[in-house]
């Protein structure tokens, strides 16, 4: 990890030291040097090394970390767990040093074991898959939040721990989050934190790196949930059966129980698995065959769906989720049957589900003009289809989509995107996103090239507008009554990324403003 690469999460006070030697007989691992040095802390940030700290020193993309080894030592670090090439490095360094192939198999354990083994004082939700994650993870907090459980929520928006003081005050803490799970080091330190402002239940998102690259290693989950599988990171993963099989990770007997939403393919893949218990199953198709189904789903005037939640036995109930759209009804199921694993009371589930709102999913934005707004964090191919299919009912007039691409990130799906946007929508307004390293005008130009291929009949009218908030201007002209507005991609980000540099960028904020130095209130 380079020295600038953020991975430091706040610590727990007060961590026992533990000689290294608890370490390595822990991993299987022989100690260079003194196996009797005290260890308090791990991270794999340089920037990050407190006094008494492991220092791993792990191969990055550009850079190995051993190469940052004097920074560390200069900053407190202990000892050092790396890989033979970090050895080699580091043989100068006068610390003791743990030495395995793959450092990040057993960093978790290691971290783990360092902060007190925290999962194993909190019960812990974890939630994987391409579309839904955030949106779920913030139903099953509102379920908690219902019963009166004090939460710790991890994921792509945010990380927050709603806990008491040691008088049982309410206390709430957020920090915007920097990656969506977080590397195994901060990842338990993290819920140590959680463990001792006295949380008792932590939901978090789970991605596909953080299961390939072992950043949840030792946690060890109550429950586990599988939403769907989409096209998304291809520039990580090598196709999409590898993006599957890091998926699967979540359920491998790490879970006490696994849910999971057979209205996917890769999610019946699940329940075929030798030797492996039957995960329990959802569906929001009626008439579907699942543990959990719904019925009479109803769209509600101004958002969300009322329907009837079935359960086994034949045990049913009403319910109502605020956010629009077919999809967030199996989110919604998703998270109520998650809940009922943990043993949170159905009802008290429902009732969570009936008043959250997601930062930047479905999000409506309105300052009294004519038209819906939204903003969406839709950024794969699938997720772009569902949002403009939960927001067709809704459009008396024209939907309009402002949508870009994010930079160096898979590029095989841009076309993908670009075509799905123009096939949903009445008008496309292609701008940039997050460009990054890249020539925005190239991923423009991949986006529009997928527009093409809609037939003339089915395709949208379709603009280019680079600058993202002339982008938000152009479509917010074009909108009138009845229609609606889409902007798509970024969602509760606050930054846009052009070179190395991150400029504010709020979609929600932006819109605000155009919408209203629009005239369009008026």
């Amino acid at each position: 990890m380079t020295p600038t690469e953020p991975g430091a999460a706040p610590r727990a006070a007060g961590n026992r030291p533990l000689p290294l030697s608890e370490l390595a007989d822990l991993v299987g691992l022989p100690v260079h040097g003194d196996p009797a040095t005290a260890v308090t802390g791990v991270t794999l940030s340089s920037t990050d090394v407190r006094a008494g700290d492991l220092y791993a020193a792990l191969p990055g993309a550009r850079t190995h970390g051993a190469a940052y080894l004097a920074d560390a030592v200069a900053a407190g670090a202990v000892a050092v767990l790396t890989d033979p090439v970090g050895h080699a490095a580091v043989t100068d360094a006068d610390l003791p040093v743990l030495v395995v192939d793959d450092p990040r198999a057993v960093l978790g354990d290691v971290a783990d074991r360092v902060y007190g083994e925290p999962s194993g004082r909190l019960t812990v939700v974890g939630i994987t898959g391409t579309n839904g994650k955030t949106t779920t993870s913030y139903l099953v907090e509102a379920g908690l939040a219902a019963a009166e459980r004090s939460t710790g929520l991890i994921g792509t928006v945010q990380t927050r721990t709603r806990g008491r003081a040691a008088d049982g005050t309410p206390t709430v803490t957020a920090l915007p989050s920097v990656r969506t799970t977080p590397e195994a080091p901060a990842l338990h330190a993290l819920l140590a934190g959680m463990a001792d402002a006295g949380v008792s239940t932590v939901v978090m998102e789970v991605s596909s790196h953080a299961l390939a690259q072992g950043r949840v290693g030792g946690v060890r989950f109550a429950a586990a949930g599988f939403t769907n599988l989409g096209r998304d990171h291809l520039d990580f993963h090598a196709d999409m059966e590898d993006y599957f099989q890091a998926k699967a990770l979540l359920f491998d007997g790490r879970a006490a129980v696994e849910v999971v939403d057979v209205d996917d393919p890769y999610g019946r893949r699940l329940l075929d698995r030798p030797g492996r218990p039957r995960p329990v199953t959802v569906s929001s198709t009626e008439g579907a065959v699942a543990d959990w189904t719904v019925s009479d789903v109803t769209p509600v005037p101004g958002g969300g769906s009322t329907f009837t939640l079935h359960g086994p036995g034949g045990a049913t109930w009403p319910a109502r989720v605020r956010l629009p759209g077919r999809f967030n009804v199996a989110n919604a199921v998703l998270a109520v049957v998650l809940l009922d694993g943990i043993g949170i009371p159905v009802a008290d589930a429902l009732a969570g589900l009936a008043t959250t709102v997601v930062p930047g999913r479905m999000e409506p934005v309105d300052v009294g003009q004519p038209f819906v707004a939204v903003v969406d964090y839709a950024h794969t191919p699938d997720a772009v289809r569902t949002a403009l299919s939960a927001l067709r009912p809704a459009t008396a007039g024209r939907l309009i989509t402002v949508l870009g691409c994010g930079g160096d990130r898979d590029p095989g799906k841009r076309p993908e995107m670009g075509r799905a946007a123009a096939e949903g929508s009445d008008v496309l307004v292609v701008t940039d996103d997050n460009p990054r390293s890249e020539e925005p005008a190239a991923i423009r130009a991949a986006m529009l090239a997928g527009a093409a291929q809609v037939p003339d009949d089915r395709r949208a009218e379709v603009l280019e507008v680079g600058d993202r908030r002339a982008a938000l201007t152009a479509a917010v002209r074009l909108a009138g009554p009845g229609d609606v507005l889409l902007v798509a991609g970024k969602g509760h980000e606050t930054g846009q990324q052009i070179g190395e540099t991150v400029h504010p960028f709020d979609d929600r904020t932006v819109l605000r403003e155009v919408l209203g130095g629009s005239g369009a209130s008026s």
